[in-house]
């Protein structure tokens, strides 16, 4: 008998529309930091150096980004991952969320620091920083935000690209310290108002941690491979079951990357058809791309 092996690529093999705009926003990310660098030690502004090496932390995230998903494709059909490389995109999903937990981390104790001990500011100069990260961050948020990474979906929040949702949120949280930044300094130029400036950066490290939660949330149940919601396994129900004839003993439905779905199914059944009978009758836009089914006949009483 000739050997069949399943194909297991689910799709993993084929290059998804982010990796194309992360790695154009790389190219943006570390241009504008090779800029600020040189900038920043030919004309002495620590500021612009600051913001350059900001730059360069969020080039290395988005790299992490960009190497996941050519990972996952690349050994996409690799017979050594059991359910393909989907997980790939979640596990560079959680890896760019800990390293904004560790942003937030860094600018919340900078930002108490300062406040705490009241340093110099360059106005003119630190604006204009300001300024150019906004624009350059603006830009890499409409490259990159083209999906829509809030929407509902009926079956599981886990229905996103969570790697591409990670480089989303690096790019926003640049974006809101640019706009947090240019408030405050604004208002400490005018209004002599110097606290401003560490209290805006409490502000900004408190929201990029909340989204830091929200994405190693996400990502951490499809690595832990929690079950799928419950409308999800409510749908299955419904199709297999028929009444006392026919029950569901056992089912377990997991995420094994972007919007797909594996799953293991016992049945007990007074009359039980064939496995293919129950494959079939799952619905199809439920997503599960690999699916187990055991059946065993109801005994009598």
């Amino acid at each position: 008998m000739k050997n069949r092996h399943h194909d297991h690529a689910f799709g993993q093999d084929k290059r998804r529309p982010g990796e194309s705009r992360t790695i154009v926003v790389i190219v943006i990310t570390a241009l504008t930091m090779l800029v600020e660098i040189v900038a920043g030690i030919k004309y002495g502004s620590m500021a612009l150096l600051a913001d350059g090496l900001h730059m360069a932390s969020h080039a290395v995230a988005l790299s992490v980004t960009a190497f996941a998903y050519a990972y996952a494709r690349r050994n996409a059909t690799n017979r050594r991952f059991s359910f393909g490389t989907g997980k790939v995109n979640a596990l560079g999903g959680f890896t760019g969320a800990i390293l904004l937990a560790i942003f937030a981390l860094y600018m919340g104790i900078e930002s108490v620091v300062r406040l705490l001990n009241p340093v110099d500011i360059v106005f003119n100069q630190a604006i204009l920083v300001a300024v150019l990260g906004l624009v350059v961050n603006g830009v890499s948020v409409l490259i990159l935000g083209v999906e829509d990474h809030d929407h509902n979906h009926e079956h599981s929040a886990h229905h996103h690209d969570h790697n591409l949702k990670s480089a989303y949120l690096h790019v926003m949280a640049d974006a809101l310290t640019s706009v947090l930044a240019i408030v405050a300094l604004l208002t400490a130029k005018y209004f002599g108002s110097i606290w401003m400036d560490p209290i805006m950066g409490i502000v900004g490290a408190g929201l990029v941690a909340r989204w830091s939660i929200g994405l190693l949330s996400s990502t951490s149940s499809i690595l832990l491979d929690q079950q799928a919601s419950e409308t999800v396994l409510n749908s299955i129900k419904n199709e297999l079951e028929d009444g006392d004839a026919t029950e569901i003993t056992d089912l377990h439905v997991w995420s094994i990357g972007p919007e797909i779905y594996a799953a293991e199914i016992s049945i007990v059944s007074s009359d039980p058809a064939s496995p293919g009978a129950y494959k079939g009758r799952i619905p199809k836009d439920l997503g599960i791309v690999h699916i187990s089914v055991e059946t065993n006949k109801r005994s009598g009483l």
